[in-house]
């Protein structure tokens, strides 16, 4: 046994995420390909695509998504899944503007907003850690926990504004959502940020390598002295806060707080991640991969707008999409 847990102790924090990383470098070689064809394409098709207001509601739109995709993306390497994130950020909007508008009159908005943003990324927190302990103490799937979440905590959400939407809001709160920053959307920024870390954490990090081995080969990652529990809850953890944070910066740009925010987001969520090349067995993907995908996601929706497809049509498009990710990804397992 010691011979076996000395064999098996280096490949996956020293291994397992370069050769993901090689792995996924032709399907990702060939989004990239695509997503340029497209934006070629959509330049002369679809009226206006190319200008510079597009393009800036295209970056502000997509960036919402892509803060939790790059969270599900450590979810999906773990081998778990989080259906919940388009719940959790209804919460997260619900929780800042509903403490931000009880507390901006008597403490001041600034504080109050902090102390709401703080409150609704908290709540993110614990939702994720909530899914992690079910997993690892009644060994019940994340499928089911988050299905079960979905909807508690969008009843949570309308439980906090009793069905009505929250507008009694600081002027200036809608910076966070709707502002600019040198004429960049300030989610643009935030979206960046969150991609620059996750990227560093999953390729730089031993905790990053720990959820490449835990989504890989369980058994293996534990004889090697890797804490699966964590490396399978904490990207559970992350994503529920990234969720809360985008729900926050969906409440801003709106102006108010509802539990409709984000309805069907986790799909989008996991069709980004799935697009990017991440494999649902577990211990593949990459988070440049889910830039890729969330960009081709974002640019496909709003060519189809600005050409007139209806949104019927756009869901085929969509589920044609996801079909040819997997259906390569199958293809690249074989090989």
């Amino acid at each position: 046994m010691a011979a076996l847990k000395s064999n098996l102790s280096s490949p996956p924090l020293a291994t397992v995420a370069a050769s993901s990383r090689k792995h996924f470098s032709v399907q990702v070689l060939a989004m990239e390909l695509i997503l340029t064809a497209l934006v070629v394409f959509l330049i002369f098709a679809a009226p206006g695509f190319a200008s510079v207001n597009n393009l800036l509601n295209v970056l502000r739109t997509i960036s919402m998504l892509g803060i939790v995709a790059f969270g599900m993306t450590a979810v999906v390497i773990s081998g778990e899944i989080d259906l919940s994130v388009g719940s959790g950020a209804a919460l997260g909007a619900c929780i800042t503007t509903s403490l931000t508008a009880a507390l901006a009159p008597s403490l001041g908005a600034p504080l109050g907003v902090i102390i709401g943003i703080a409150s609704a990324l908290v709540a993110g927190g614990l939702s994720g850690l909530f899914t992690g302990k079910v997993k690892q103490w009644l060994n019940v799937p994340t499928f089911i926990t988050t299905l079960a979440l979905l909807t508690a905590l969008r009843g949570i959400a309308n439980m906090i504004t009793g069905g009505y939407p929250i507008t009694d809001l600081p002027a200036w709160f809608q910076f966070f959502g709707a502002g600019n920053i040198l004429g960049i959307p300030v989610p643009v920024f935030v979206y960046l940020i969150v991609f620059a870390a996750m990227h560093l954490l999953m390729n730089y990090t031993t905790f990053g390598r720990a959820i490449y081995a835990a989504g890989g080969n369980v058994e293996a990652a534990r004889l090697s002295g890797i804490s699966v529990n964590l490396a399978k809850t904490g990207p559970l953890v992350i994503t529920g806060v990234l969720a809360a944070l985008s729900g926050v910066l969906l409440a801003s740009q709106i102006g108010s707080g509802n539990g409709t925010i984000a309805v069907g987001m986790e799909l989008d969520v996991i069709a980004a991640v799935i697009i990017g090349g991440a494999s649902l067995y577990g211990g593949k993907g990459t988070i440049w991969g889910t830039f890729i995908g969330v960009l081709l996601l974002g640019c496909i929706s709003n060519g189809m707008t600005l050409m007139n497809v209806s949104e019927y049509e756009q869901y085929v498009v969509k589920g044609a999409i996801i079909l040819g990710a997997v259906m390569m990804r199958q293809y690249l397992d074989r090989r």
